[in-house]
């Protein structure tokens, strides 16, 4: 693993995100920035997958439940391979296959179509049983955003996940602490968090979502360990890597004007 590698194509992750979002004038900005770390690792690291051959049955799968945060996903996949980097400026435009949520039926790499909270967890579980049924050792991840876990239908998938004991899925919580409406605490408290997956039978891992070596251990642990899922709550600042979007409930869903983007891409480029 090299570590100044990754940090160099996580901030590249974050450029495509904030050019994303500026050209099509509408997207996610917030969550995207804050899960650019994990999804360079996931992607660059620990997924077994192929640009070339997207479709594999025995690829490692990749479930955005959050599926507002598009432009990180897309970012992620073109930086990998899928599909060209030029193509992120056409998100949400008519006619480009960049659409505002994830379709799998229309974008390389996309293995679920999502945008209803709480949905895609539970098509990952779904995912992660088809795996064992069919005695495959492909592993599932999913991306979930800290106030989608106020849906119910996550702690049924939850449930279901762990009384199947499906030790090939991993769980990942971008806690930020923000949703749309405020802070997640002031909203509809889903804390404690580690406590609420450990009485669901998760092996429970907390980490700083912007240190590689903790998400290495982390998603290491993931693999060792055997008869129950995964979940990695994952301590995070919205909007990173971009001083006036962090920690910022109102870049939750807003796009920047040119002269934000412009401070946003020089922020980013002074990194690289």
């Amino acid at each position: 693993m090299d570590i100044n590698l990754l940090k160099k194509t996580a901030n590249e992750i974050r450029k495509g995100i904030v050019t994303a979002v500026y050209n099509a004038k509408s997207g996610h900005p917030g969550g995207s920035l804050s899960s650019a770390d994990i999804m360079t690792y996931l992607y660059f690291e620990e997924m077994n997958i192929d640009p070339k051959n997207p479709k594999d049955e025995n690829r490692d799968r990749f479930v955005m439940s959050k599926g507002h945060c598009a432009p990180g996903l897309y970012s992620t996949l073109a930086n990998r391979g899928f599909f060209p980097v030029e193509d992120l400026k056409t998100l949400r435009h008519t006619g480009s296959y960049l659409q505002g949520h994830p379709d799998m039926k229309k974008i390389p790499g996309v293995d679920m179509s999502t945008g209803s909270l709480g949905q895609g967890v539970s098509t990952a579980v779904g995912m992660a049983l088809a795996a064992k049924l069919d005695n495959k050792d492909y592993r599932v991840y999913t991306f979930l955003g800290d106030g989608e876990i106020q849906e119910g239908q996550v702690w049924e998938a939850s449930m279901f996940a762990a009384a199947k004991k499906l030790d090939n899925l991993v769980v990942i919580v971008d806690n930020n602490g923000l949703q749309i409406d405020g802070k997640i605490e002031d909203v509809n408290s889903p804390y404690p968090i580690v406590d609420k997956f450990k009485a669901f039978n998760f092996n429970v891992i907390e980490i700083d979502a912007h240190d590689f070596e903790q998400i290495a251990d982390a998603f290491k642990k993931a693999r060792e360990t055997k008869g129950v899922p995964t979940a990695i709550i994952a301590k995070s600042i919205k909007g990173k890597g971009v001083s006036f979007m962090e920690n910022n409930a109102g870049w939750h869903g807003k796009a920047p004007n040119a002269e934000e983007y412009e401070k946003a891409m020089s922020e980013l480029n002074a990194i690289s």
